[in-house]
């Protein structure tokens, strides 16, 4: 469940018109991060999936970080831009994450995430 990333997508789209999936594709490593130590050995599985060799003798920490920076690097392969410049408006920031605590999806995020946490992803996408 990465139910942040949903819920920071949708006002995006809703002021933006940010297309759901790209707005989701942009946000993914960064959510990743933050969830990153509520994840178990899941991202082992993902960085394992990803093609990222030795997994299994990575510490918890390296195969987390593996992971995240599979997911960048499929961004940058299939030329989604990796980040939120020329979209996000820091003014809109307050509004967004607003928004995006209020949404449906968030209760479905594997780590507990506040207003100030999800104003803070979409600042570190600036």
């Amino acid at each position: 469940g990465l139910g942040a990333v949903h819920a920071m997508a949708h006002p995006l789209g809703a002021l933006y018109d940010t297309p759901h999936g790209v707005a989701n594709a942009i946000l993914l490593p960064t959510v990743m991060e933050y969830n990153a130590e509520a994840t178990g050995e899941k991202y082992r599985d993902i960085a394992k999936a990803m093609g990222v060799k030795g997994t299994e003798d990575m510490s918890q920490d390296a195969y987390r970080a593996a992971a995240v920076e599979a997911v960048r690097q499929l961004q940058k392969d299939v030329g989604i831009q990796p980040d939120l410049k020329g979209i996000l408006k820091e003014e809109d920031i307050p509004f967004l994450a607003q928004s995006a605590k209020a949404d449906a999806c968030c209760p479905g995020n594997p780590k507990d995430v506040s207003e100030e946490d999800l104003a803070a992803m979409y600042r570190k996408l600036l």
